[in-house]
């Protein structure tokens, strides 16, 4: 009996392993659920809490890249106008969660699938970039995320969002997409290298936000020491 329980554990840890790798693969997510699949996934990442760990930015420039190798049987106009759309309503719903929940978001205990360093790590960006953050935080993993919500739960004007809202989303979605696209039509061999090249742009977007959060921590130090000198 042991032994058996054992085993269903066992398998159902594989079963849950095998689903996290196949919603994190950029590659399988297109192959298996197509333009339907890539939608939700998009709209799950920027407008549900528990999306954060979605493969966005991968995402975006493997669609590009496999319709542009005709492994994804749209065009181009399509996929980009759809998953512009999919951002665009996501956020929306982001927003109007933040501005549900308010200040509960920011008292809200940390769980598996939730941490405040990502709230504080998104409050960091708004702090530095203002409103632009929906912007700049399109192209940051979990930002990305919870930009949207702390915009609700700071009741910003729904004018505003909706306008960075947008610009966010065609910046993000009509810069990767064709980006993958192009690569895909030059250089279709590329398409086994997709997390290298995906992962150049993370690194280059992520060490520019680490950069200004340890200038930000000086700063704050220094207007500290100068508030209140020993």
């Amino acid at each position: 009996m042991r032994w058996h329980g054992f085993k269903s554990k066992t398998k159902m840890i594989e079963t849950v392993t095998d689903f996290f790798n196949t919603i994190t693969d950029s590659e399988k997510i297109i192959h298996i659920g197509g333009l339907t699949l890539l939608l939700i996934i998009i709209f799950a990442e920027t407008g549900l809490m528990i999306g954060f760990f979605l493969p966005g930015d991968y995402l975006l420039f493997t669609a590009g890249m496999l319709c542009g190798t005709s492994d994804l049987n749209v065009s181009l106009i399509l996929l980009t106008l759809s998953v512009t759309g999919a951002a665009i309503i996501g956020d929306y719903t982001g927003y109007f969660t933040g501005k549900y929940m308010g200040e509960r978001l920011f008292k809200r205990e940390d769980s598996l699938l939730f941490k405040k360093s990502y709230l504080e790590k998104t409050t960091f960006v708004f702090k530095k970039y203002g409103a632009a953050a929906l912007i700049v935080g399109r192209f940051l993993p979990v930002v990305r995320t919870f930009a949207p919500i702390i915009a609700g739960a700071t009741r910003m004007d729904f004018k505003k969002f909706s306008l960075y809202n947008f610009s966010g989303a065609i910046l993000w979605c009509w810069s990767l997409i064709p980006l993958g696209y192009w690569f895909g039509k030059k250089i279709p061999n590329a398409v086994g290298y997709i997390e290298y090249i995906v992962l150049f742009f993370m690194i280059a977007t992520t060490a520019s936000l680490v950069h200004g959060y340890f200038k930000a921590k000086k700063e704050i130090k220094k207007q500290e020491l100068i508030k209140y000198p020993n």
